[in-house]
């Protein structure tokens, strides 16, 4: 990691008034600030790069310094499956964060499933109306230790720098447009990732075109508990059901006790 830059090469127009620490002991690969496509549809009260990105695959063990040293950067990292879209493409529209604020995750649980006429998926055992969030899980181990693991899993991808105060900030502050068939604003999907965050111990460790990849400290252990958690996962991506199991009893099965929440929206 001889090649490795100081933090400030080209991060800190991330910053409004780049004001970043040059002192801060944590040094990067080779890279370049993303800025929105002007062509591609924007929202407004948003200027400046979205995030910054490696120009190639991230050193191994990268990410883990990055997240260790969040508090002191305001940076948080994203490993990044990118083929040419969207970063390199500038296919994204930043959203103001502030804007997750005015989300509430059952809320929006909730409307999901009142919307859904013609269900997608088989409903039961809950049929036309949603079962709320699912209470919280019990920690089986600290956060930063399973959100480093699945980095380890994700190795050989660019890095991302975003300026976000926590992981589910993120996918608004990018402007990521993943799930844009299925919800016209990110900022609501970052409310409910948040929720997640604090009931479920998640991190927000790997994001592509149209993928998610979350780590689990505090996953559903009972059956039970894993269903209320697969219904959450139908509103907030039903491809994760339909293209899956076909079932929220069969979802419910696959995430107990997993350490990882894979999405992906087609």
């Amino acid at each position: 990691m001889d090649d490795l830059e100081p933090l400030t090469a080209g991060v800190d127009e991330l910053f409004s008034d780049h004001a970043l620490d040059p002192s801060l002991s944590v040094t990067l690969p080779p890279g370049y600030p993303v800025w929105p496509d002007p062509s591609f549809p924007q929202h407004q009260g948003v200027a400046g790069p979205a995030l910054w990105m490696t120009d190639g695959p991230a050193p191994p063990g990268l990410w883990a310094r990055f997240h260790a040293a969040h508090a002191e950067t305001g940076l948080w990292p994203l490993l990044l499956d990118d083929s040419a879209q969207p970063w390199s493409a500038g296919q994204i529209a930043p959203e103001p964060v502030a804007e997750i604020d005015t989300y509430d995750p059952a809320a929006f649980v909730a409307e999901v499933w009142a919307e859904w006429h013609e269900p997608p998926i088989d409903l039961t055992p809950f049929g036309r109306y949603s079962p709320g969030l699912a209470p919280a899980g019990h920690p089986c181990e600290d956060p930063g230790a399973a959100a480093e693991r699945l980095a380890a899993r994700l190795a050989g991808r660019p890095l991302g720098l975003v300026p976000a105060g926590r992981g589910a900030d993120v996918l608004a502050a990018v402007g990521w447009q993943g799930a844009r068939h299925h919800n016209a604003f990110t900022a609501p999907l970052s409310a409910v990732v948040r929720g997640w965050e604090d009931r479920f111990g998640v991190r927000v460790v790997g994001l592509g075109f149209d993928t998610l990849e979350l780590s689990v400290a505090a996953p559903p252990v009972t059956f039970r508990h894993a269903l209320r958690v697969a219904a959450e996962h139908a509103t907030f991506c039903p491809e994760v059901i339909v293209q899956g199991p076909g079932t929220l009893a069969g979802h419910a099965e696959q995430i107990r006790d997993a350490r990882v929440w894979s999405f992906r929206w087609e």
